[in-house]
């Protein structure tokens, strides 16, 4: 007989990012911004000392003392990644199994769910409504209690809409359900107000996400963290592979926080931009009839929704530009000013 995949694996679809050779991509909502010359050359003289031969520090000790001192939270709330994909993938597992429940929003980051049905998770997906988008956090509670979730998982700003829930919103979810899990993704809090990082000592049912890829532009280091009641912290570091993080990740994450300058320098570069697409896309929707909306961002992304985002997709990558496709709606994320210049252009021709 031959041998069979676990149920939980034979339909699972694995996540599918844009791929080809894109001079211009703004489909992922990376930083535009690369490390400057002289930063570079700090982190090539990290990496040269690295002591290969030996494994990385398992608690990534010196990391989450430099992150705590930039976030202003204790060193022993925070545990390091290899991303956050890990983190999300790693709390599911831990703090549910087959047959648990977890509730997640929609529209949200898609990949809390492809986690989920990894672990034999089941998910329960509570819809925001279409007019508006806006997360009820009373409405998510009753919904949590109703399914019986063990864990509610939401990024906040959300992921794809731009949209932010206020602090008192979120806290009423983490109040709400205080014998679930709640598990906030702060990955674009950067660019907005409202983070709650700095009660999780209050809160031993919250673990919040942080990572480097979006604000601080260093996607390709894979570094996120987890912050949390130093319960949930613990149980975290006893979950996770022993050494997660590799020495190269760790030496560089800590010269970038050694650097607080150059990170807050990143994210009002990537705000202004953000902002000028923002401005200069509600132009157009009043120009263009084919571009029917335009989200106010708490984000470094635009979400806008077109009459036919298909073609404007397919258009915009045949001029070299990457977009993400999320129908009806496009996520464009803040470029350079070059970029945007170039996409601007181009969605004129193609809305004409």
């Amino acid at each position: 007989m031959a041998y069979q995949l676990p149920e939980k694996l034979q339909n699972l679809v694995p996540y599918s990012p844009l791929e080809g050779d894109y001079p211009i991509r703004l489909d992922a909502n990376e930083s535009f911004l690369s490390p400057p010359p002289e930063l570079l050359l700090q982190i090539g003289d990290a990496v040269t000392r690295v002591p290969f031969n030996r494994y990385p520090d398992p608690y990534c000790v010196a990391l989450c003392e430099k992150f705590a001192s930039f976030f202003g939270v204790r060193p022993s709330n925070v545990v390091a990644g290899n991303g956050s994909d890990e983190l999300i993938g790693l709390i599911v597992s831990s703090f549910a199994g087959a047959g648990d429940r977890m509730a997640v929003v929609k529209p949200d980051f898609s990949m809390y769910a492809f986690y989920a049905q990894a672990a034999g998770v089941s998910v329960e997906v509570f819809e925001k409504p279409a007019e508006t988008l806006a997360l009820d956090a009373d409405a998510l509670v009753a919904f949590a209690r109703e399914r019986d979730v063990r864990l509610v998982i939401l990024s906040n700003p959300c992921n794809p809409t731009s949209l932010s829930a206020s602090r008192g919103s979120v806290l009423r979810i983490v109040e709400g359900l205080p014998d679930r899990l709640v598990v906030i993704d702060e990955a674009y809090m950067d660019f907005s107000t409202g983070s709650i990082l700095d009660v999780v000592d209050r809160y031993d049912n919250l673990i919040v996400l942080k990572t480097c890829s979006k604000a601080f532009g260093m996607a390709a280091i894979r570094l996120g963290f987890a912050v949390s009641h130093p319960t949930l912290a613990i149980a975290l570091k006893a979950a996770k592979p022993p050494y997660n993080v590799n020495s190269m990740t760790q030496a560089i994450g800590c010269l970038l926080f050694d650097n607080p300058d150059y990170l807050r320098a990143c994210t009002r570069q990537i705000v202004e931009s953000r902002d000028r697409l923002y401005r200069e896309m509600k132009r157009l929707a009043e120009e263009k009839s084919g571009l029917l909306e335009v989200v106010e961002s708490c984000a470094n992304f635009v979400f806008a929704r077109f009459a036919d985002p298909r073609r404007v997709f397919e258009q915009a990558g045949k001029r070299g530009i990457a977009l993400r496709y999320m129908p009806p709606y496009l996520r464009i994320s803040a470029g350079s000013e070059a970029e945007t210049d170039t996409l601007l252009e181009a969605l004129r021709q193609i809305l004409t």
